[in-house]
């Protein structure tokens, strides 16, 4: 029975690595919650890249690096609870991918269990592309507001794939709070964070762009 409810779970995540998922338990319950929401689903090349770079930047700086799951950034947060410090989770964008697209948003062990073993198949079974791809288009920027295109054109707009540098980095700014934290009118405390994400993002760049991520979607796009 365990090996087919692991191979329906494999199947499960193989499949959307072609066809787009179609959201999550979250997103299905704010849409009950609000009467709908605002979402449109882009392709990768179709966002600027500034966007992937200040999202990495801001929440997943050894994106390339890691296997689905950052254990420097894991006990960085362990430590940081214990100490008594502001609550930080440790999750890649891959587990947050795993969250969004297959779980269910409240903390628990076993989802977090469940999480970590969802980031694994993803990365086994995605490029990393993809990954960045439907993180990009399942996050929540704003209350009822999900995925790039959509949160482009609530703050700005613009498309997703005119984004530009400081817009991008006010974006991903907003994406562990999107409900508190504004991309148009942030507070001091967040603007300095879009001024971290910033200088972040300007280093990848610098770099050659997110390596892990295929150069048709590194083109330049992080001007202001």
């Amino acid at each position: 029975m365990a090996g087919l409810v692991l191979v329906a779970v494999l199947l499960w995540v193989a499949a959307y690595r072609v066809l787009d998922p179609p959201g999550g338990l979250y997103m299905a319950r704010e849409a009950a919650r609000l009467g709908g929401l605002r979402h449109e689903w882009v392709g990768l090349a179709d966002i600027s890249p500034a966007l992937v770079q200040a999202v990495i930047a801001a929440e997943d700086a050894r994106f390339c690096r890691h296997a689905g799951l950052d254990f420097e950034a894991i006990r960085a947060a362990w430590q940081a609870n214990a100490e008594g410090g502001t609550l930080r989770g440790g999750s890649t964008l891959t587990q947050q991918v795993a969250k969004n697209v297959f779980l269910w948003p409240e903390r628990s062990w076993l989802r977090k269990g469940l999480e970590a073993g969802f980031a694994l198949a993803v990365e086994a079974l995605w490029p990393k592309a993809r990954i960045i791809e439907v993180y990009l288009n399942v996050a929540e920027f704003d209350t009822g507001v999900f995925g790039a295109e959509a949160a482009a054109r609530h703050h700005f707009g613009v498309g997703a794939a005119g984004l530009n540098a400081s817009q991008a980095a006010r974006l991903a700014a907003v994406l562990p709070d999107p409900k508190g934290r504004s991309a148009v009118r942030p507070s001091a405390a967040t603007a300095r964070r879009v001024q971290r994400i910033a200088e972040g993002a300007r280093v990848i760049a610098a770099q050659g762009g997110a390596g892990c991520i295929s150069e048709r979607f590194q083109r330049s796009g992080t001007s202001d």
